[in-house]
């Protein structure tokens, strides 16, 4: 494995970090001194991230529970904290929130003294905000080759500082047949870890159009050892995708419930369900969205939740 590579993308504006599987779209927004102060702390934290999480694996890879376990690194501490809320109910390793919480670890580092009007950290579509007094951040959920079919604007006063997707269709392993989860939450990491959650809630087990194999088979290293996780969804009829998509909104309410996210998006073949509102009432997502999710920064340029930039 190489080292840590840095650059500045072509637009001047977007900082690029990628070590490994981590790859990071950085951007922040206020006085230029200011800017380069804060690239300069998110390079420096970044450089030993990856190396503290691997000195750690073997137990970020273990099952959580209810009881915090310790760790070293930061990074592992912030995974254990965003998934062991989530124990109770479900199999869940601290690894179900690494890209989120390595999103916010990199943010925390690079706000930290520095006068930023905001900033976000994306990690390949798990990503952290930071919003100064009076700030907003527009986000949007679109479809693949469909363009923005709705957007939110989150906003100083708002508790949402992280987003993240998670599905059958995206770069780890689920167990559910979601073709997109995006959750909304105070942190990366709770957002990363109840997006899995969520995504594996949306299911119809057993269905025969549904192809499974186990993690272990696909991936010898995976947290998810020998459970079998989703690789294809046949044509599902309109009652079925309406059935799964009612056990995924069920576990989002039930989050919702107890504080630990803000508010939910979940797709399947089409279809659509949502949960959460401002604080002002007016809806945070609006149907009909599609199953995809983009971080677009204020001035429209966007970031592909699957990791790609514009």
């Amino acid at each position: 494995m190489t080292g840590p590579q840095i650059a500045m993308l072509p637009d001047g504006r977007r900082l690029h970090l990628n070590h490994g599987p981590i790859d990071l779209i950085v951007e922040a927004f206020g006085e230029a001194c200011e800017v380069r102060g804060a690239y300069g702390q998110a390079i420096s934290r970044f450089a030993t991230v990856l190396t503290e999480l691997v000195e750690e694996l073997p137990a970020v890879r273990s099952a959580a529970s209810m009881r915090l376990r310790v760790f070293r690194g930061a990074t592992a501490r912030r995974m254990e904290a965003a998934v062991s809320p989530l124990s109770g109910d479900s199999f869940v390793t601290p690894m179900a929130a690494v890209a989120g919480s390595v999103a916010d670890e990199v943010l925390a580092s690079m706000v930290a003294g520095r006068q930023l009007e905001k900033a976000y950290v994306n990690n390949g579509g798990d990503s952290a905000l930071h919003l100064s007094p009076g700030a907003s951040m527009r986000l949007a959920i679109a479809g693949a080759g469909e363009g923005f079919a709705g957007r939110i604007v989150i906003r100083a006063e708002d508790t949402v500082r992280g987003v993240a997707t998670s599905g059958w269709r995206g770069r780890s392993f689920s167990l559910g047949i979601a073709d997109a989860v995006t959750v909304l939450a105070r942190t990366g990491a709770q957002a990363d870890a109840a997006a899995t959650i969520i995504a594996n809630a949306v299911d119809l087990p057993g269905h025969v159009a549904i192809r499974r194999e186990k993690a272990c088979v696909l991936a010898p290293d995976s947290d998810l050892d020998d459970r079998l996780v989703t690789t294809g969804v046949g044509a599902l009829s309109r009652e079925e995708v309406a059935a799964a998509l009612g056990a995924g909104l069920a576990e989002a309410e039930m989050l919702r419930g107890r504080g630990l996210i803000e508010a939910a998006a979940l797709f399947l073949q089409g279809g659509a369900r949502v949960c959460g509102a401002l604080e002002d009432g007016h809806a945070l997502l609006h149907a009909p969205l599609w199953p995809a999710g983009h971080l677009p920064h204020e001035g429209g340029d966007q970031l592909d939740h699957g990791g790609t930039h514009a």
